[in-house]
C-alpha cells in the first residue's frame, strides 16, 4: 500500500495539482508504486496468496489504463511509459 505522503507526491508529479487525481497518468503511477511494493513483499512471502491475487488485479487495472491512454492520446501514453519505465 502506498503511503499518503508518497501518494500526494505522485499526484503532484503526474497530475499537476493535489486535486487532480482522476487523470490516467496519476492512476497508472499510483498503481505502479503499489505493484512495486507488492512484488517486493511477495519475494519474501512466497505463499501469500491474497496479496498475489490483489497484485494480479492491480496489474490488470493498470493495463486497462495504459490501453485507454494508448488508444486516446499516444503522446501522453509514450510519456508516462517512458517516465515510469514500463515496457510496451
Amino acid at each position: 500500500m502506498v503511503s499518503k505522503e508518497r501518494k500526494l507526491e505522485l499526484i503532484k508529479e503526474f497530475g499537476g495539482s493535489e486535486k487532480n487525481t482522476g487523470l490516467a497518468e496519476v492512476q497508472i503511477a499510483i498503481l505502479t508504486e503499489d505493484i512495486k511494493n507488492m512484488t517486493a513483499h511477495l519475494q519474501i512471502h512466497k505463499k501469500d496468496v491474497p496479496t498475489r491475487r490483489t497484485l494480479l488485479k492491480k496489474v490488470a487495472q493498470r493495463r486497462h489504463f495504459t490501453e485507454y491512454l494508448a488508444k486516446n492520446d499516444v503522446v501522453r501514453y509514450k510519456a508516462i511509459i517512458e517516465k515510469l519505465g514500463l515496457r510496451k
